[in-house]
């Protein structure tokens, strides 16, 4: 399991350095549980651009992210971050698939096994890319053509817990 952090596990705040403004969104915690109960390895992707236009410092989003795990009750790590800005071209910054490649190989899986969540077409293109598996819970700033797209959409993360209970029943 592939989750991104803003507008997925948390309410998305631009740019946010401040581990206070942290908000778990509905049914966080409960998918966080579930992947643990079934015994599931999980990382955090998330682009970082605030870094690379110097909004931010690593330390910041280091901060904010460890609020998140201490709301969750639960490690996301790793914790794959890209920092640059997007006129930088890197091969990390979703919808490129490096974080998805990346974060594959840490967990010791192929990309093909994972399912990354997020709520943005960024997110779904670059599990798409990666040869990995995505669902798009979309929030507010999701765009249409982005739902219209997406493969697999779930309305919250409860719906992804569902997602994932079913997989797991199937699996066996």
């Amino acid at each position: 399991m592939l989750f991104d952090r803003d507008g997925t596990l948390v309410v998305d705040v631009p740019y946010n350095a401040d581990p206070n403004a942290v908000a778990l969104r509905p049914f966080a915690r409960e998918v966080v549980a579930e992947t643990e109960r079934l015994g599931l390895r999980r990382a955090l992707i998330s682009n970082q651009s605030g870094i690379g236009r110097g909004l931010l410092e690593a330390v910041q989003v280091e901060a904010v992210t460890l609020r998140m795990e201490s709301l969750l009750g639960a490690s996301m790590r790793p914790w794959l971050v890209c920092p640059h800005a997007p006129s930088a071209g890197c091969r990390c910054r979703k919808p490129a698939p490096g974080l998805v490649l990346a974060a594959a190989a840490y967990l010791g899986v192929a990309p093909g096994t994972c399912l990354v969540v997020g709520d943005i077409g960024a997110d779904v293109e670059a599990a798409r890319r990666a040869g990995a598996m995505a669902v798009l819970v979309p929030t507010e700033v999701t765009r249409p053509e982005e739902v219209r797209a997406a493969p697999l959409i779930a309305r919250d993360l409860g719906e992804v817990i569902q997602i994932l209970r079913r997989t797991a029943a199937r699996a066996g």
